[in-house]
């Protein structure tokens, strides 16, 4: 008994130690499989940090993982702070300020680390909450791939976390393996732009935590530039603040034996550029909207990403033809009718027949429900010539009322058809205003 106790204490102690400073499957297959949301082509995995659930961006183009968002979670969470310093990422703004913390337990599935380091990050306006329309606390990537096979199935939406000597390969059709390179523990690839009919070599961030298709840094001396054919738009928010840039299309993409045909392209503004660009091969980034047209198998100690086209290969690329950004903010009152209070009452018709007669007893109940408001507004775009505003709360799209509906399903109706009717209701300081516009190309 003695023994098979100290055998049980041993065994347990043994796994503990071995997996503290990296992340472990802990169950007897070493492989786990995790549902995720795939929301704007990004993917949002639950998280435990310290026995507190959260739900972390999964972002191949971070080598920290970062948490932030902590107003109702920092008491639960118990982060040890231990030093302070500065993160530097896309943007035109300065560095932001970021506490390390130290010694916490992270749990995704059945993998678990026992000493993962986090930088928090206080700053308010580093919220993806509001664009996504879910709450968001974290950030994570190397620190992940660089321990497991990390599996991420696009079409059903699941992550597969493997140790990587149990993971078995299998050779399928329309798949292709290919070699990564690292630099500052983030995974670049090799592939070709075609730009006013020239092939253009390009070296690429694998940055599946931007929504976007490709970026690309202009540069003269390789051939890459937007042409006369573009917008200037907003792109997103960076970790310096936000960045803006030009949006266009390269004629076609390679990778490997995979080709794509007019793929959305943006190049931001240089200054934004600048601050980030340390790999100095490095032409731009390949991101979600590539991604999600395969299953993909990262093999970070390996080597090698593994890409098998999946249902959403032959998705068009398309842009958002109204020049409406939405986000998520806060709630608003929403009076309905209750239909508790709709009786059946007997009644006579001018036949003199007896007829059930509905009659309504006026009473409605009041709920919170989510508030959408106009938080980017493009130049020019039909919508700002129809004369909405930033700022404009949009109670109804096409008669169907926002609150009904999830972020994401709105912004779908904004890449709908060229010539598309819109019509939209918003509030505006109170004032309840309509407007109409068409749908059109934004170049």
């Amino acid at each position: 008994m003695k023994s098979c106790l100290f055998f049980v204490l041993f065994f347990y102690v043994g796994i503990v130690s071995y997996a503290q400073d990296s992340f472990k499957v802990l169950n007897g297959k070493k492989s786990h499989k995790i549902q995720f949301k795939l929301i704007n082509n990004l993917v949002i995995i639950p998280v435990e940090v310290n026995n507190v659930k959260l739900s972390f961006l999964l972002d191949t183009g971070v080598s920290k993982p970062i948490i932030f968002n902590l107003l109702h979670v920092e008491d639960s969470l118990k982060l040890q702070n231990t030093e302070t310093i500065e993160l530097m990422g896309f943007g035109d703004g300065e560095p932001i300020k970021a506490t390390k913390s130290t010694n916490n337990v992270i749990k995704i599935g059945d993998a678990i680390k026992l000493n993962q380091d986090f930088y928090a990050v206080y700053d308010a306006d580093l919220n993806l909450a509001p664009r996504l329309g879910i709450p968001v606390h974290g950030i994570i990537g190397y620190d992940l791939f660089k321990d497991l096979t990390v599996e991420i199935n696009y079409s059903r939406k699941f992550i597969r976390l493997t140790e990587p000597e149990f993971y078995k390969y299998k050779k399928k059709k329309n798949s292709e393996k290919i070699h990564l390179e690292f630099y500052n523990n983030k995974p670049y690839i090799n592939a070709e732009v075609e730009l006013d009919k020239i092939k253009i070599p390009v070296k690429l961030l694998i940055d599946s935590g931007g929504s976007d298709a490709l970026w690309l840094f202009e540069e003269d001396e390789v051939g890459i530039h937007s042409g006369n054919h573009f917008f200037y738009d907003f792109l997103g928010h960076g970790l310096s603040g936000s960045v803006f840039g030009k949006r266009s299309k390269v004629d076609a993409f390679y990778l490997k034996s995979f080709y794509f045909s007019k793929v959305n392209v943006a190049y931001p503004d240089s200054s934004s550029v600048v601050k980030a660009k340390h790999n100095k091969a490095r032409n731009g980034s390949l991101s979600g909207n590539i991604l999600k047209r395969f299953n993909v198998v990262f093999d970070y100690p390996t080597g090698f990403i593994t890409l098998k086209k999946n249902g959403f290969f032959k998705e068009k690329f398309k842009y958002n033809r109204s020049g409406i950004e939405l986000a998520h903010n806060g709630v608003r009152i929403i009076r309905e009718l209750d239909q508790g209070n709709i009786i059946a009452a007997p009644g006579n018709n001018p036949g003199g027949a007896n007829k059930n007669t509905i009659v309504i007893d006026p009473k409605y109940t009041y709920s919170l429900k989510p508030a959408f408001v106009i938080v980017e507004l493009r130049n020019d775009s039909p919508a700002a010539l129809a004369g909405l505003k930033i700022g404009d709360m949009v109670l109804s799209i096409n008669n169907k009322e926002t609150h009904r509906y999830k972020l994401q399903d709105l912004m779908y109706m904004f890449y709908d058809d060229i010539g598309k009717r819109i019509q939209i209701t918003v509030e505006r300081r109170g004032v309840i205003l309509n407007f109409e516009f068409k749908l059109k190309s934004p170049y």
